[in-house]
């Protein structure tokens, strides 16, 4: 007869407690990346949203702008480190197979011993992310969790490449996760379509590059198919997108904001039209100053929709990803703190 085992049980209902970000100090133009792909600003900005996109530093890489995302949402949130019982990063650009970021993060922020790992699920990471904090605090197995999403995508790119040049950036948004009276972080609805699994990919895995002979061999770069990923995004969102308002118990005219992977401008315009939000319902837009920053720019986004007071702590707000893989995610939430 199995001996009978005990287990534990957290909070009935969790939140983000506080939110921070990273953008690094460059600001790039289009006319500044338009000259290897031969493109012009008025091109990049029709066909993408963007106008400036952030660059990191040399010297800049996911753990650092991951450390100064991370002691901002803990400030926010006023929770102190030694708090902290689970650190999750989601990010694509960590060029350690091991050891991860996450408890390098940790140590950086002063954190004794918490549980630290990366999560691989490329754009839609940091709701994937948010969706295993919630779950850790409900099930007991953390109180606080920390959340970031951060990634030096300019490492990854191929600087004449058409497709993605002009679109990634670099960045980082963090939250806390943590126990709440009320439902404050909805259920999640996530999945993925390997079927898609080359509409986002690398020129070349890094074992093949390792042992190519050739003195003159190139490193594998990020490379996407823009039509691809912009045919299923418009066909398949709409109905995450409402599974996620049902299961949260939102009617979309309910929605004070909606906060989509910041992917194509494009995008986020059919997805805001599709859904019949209300007008005064604030759209992210973060894409235009930021570019596509893949798992930090749900994160970076919710920042300046409440710094810029379009959206403000206590909203309710779609959060909407999709990435590599493809994999997608989406969950409401209530908006939290800002840093001061």
């Amino acid at each position: 007869m199995p001996t009978p085992l005990e287990t534990t049980t957290g909070a009935a209902a969790t939140a983000l407690l506080g939110l921070g970000v990273y953008r690094p100090a460059r600001v790039v133009t289009n006319d500044e990346v338009a000259g290897p792909i031969d493109s012009s600003d008025e091109w990049i900005r029709t066909r993408s949203g963007i106008r400036t996109r952030r660059f990191a530093a040399a010297d800049e890489n996911v753990i650092t702008m991951g450390i100064a995302a991370g002691r901002d949402a803990l400030a926010s949130a006023g929770i102190e480190p030694g708090q902290v019982g689970t650190v999750i990063v989601a990010t694509s650009t960590h060029w350690y197979q091991t050891p991860g970021c996450a408890p390098q993060i940790a140590v950086g922020l002063g954190m004794a011993s918490p549980a630290a790992f990366d999560i691989s699920a490329g754009c839609s990471g940091f709701c994937h992310a948010v969706a295993l904090a919630s779950d850790l605090v409900r099930g007991g197995t953390a109180r606080y969790v920390l959340v970031i999403g951060v990634e030096k995508l300019t490492d990854t790119l191929d600087a004449t490449d058409r497709s993605t040049a002009f679109l990634f950036a670099d960045g980082a948004g963090a939250v806390v996760v943590g126990p709440s009276d009320e439902v404050r972080i909805g259920p999640t609805v996530w999945g993925s379509d390997g079927s898609q699994k080359d509409a986002i990919t690398q020129t070349k895995d890094t074992l093949s590059y390792i042992d190519d002979p050739d003195p003159g061999k190139v490193r594998p770069y990020l490379q996407m198919s823009g039509s691809a990923v912009f045919r299923w995004a418009a066909h398949s969102l709409e109905k995450v997108c409402r599974e996620a308002l049902d299961r949260a118990g939102v009617a979309p005219d309910q929605l004070d904001a909606m906060i989509p992977h910041q992917a194509n401008g494009r995008i986020i315009e059919i997805m805001a039209k599709v859904l019949g939000l209300r007008p005064d319902c604030a759209v992210a837009n973060d894409i235009e100053t930021s570019g596509n920053t893949s798992a930090a720019s749900v994160p970076l986004a919710m920042e300046e929709l409440l710094r810029t007071g379009k959206a403000r702590p206590g909203d309710t707000a779609l959060l909407i990803a999709f990435g590599a893989g493809l994999t997608y995610a989406a969950q409401v939430v209530t908006l939290p703190e800002l840093a001061a």
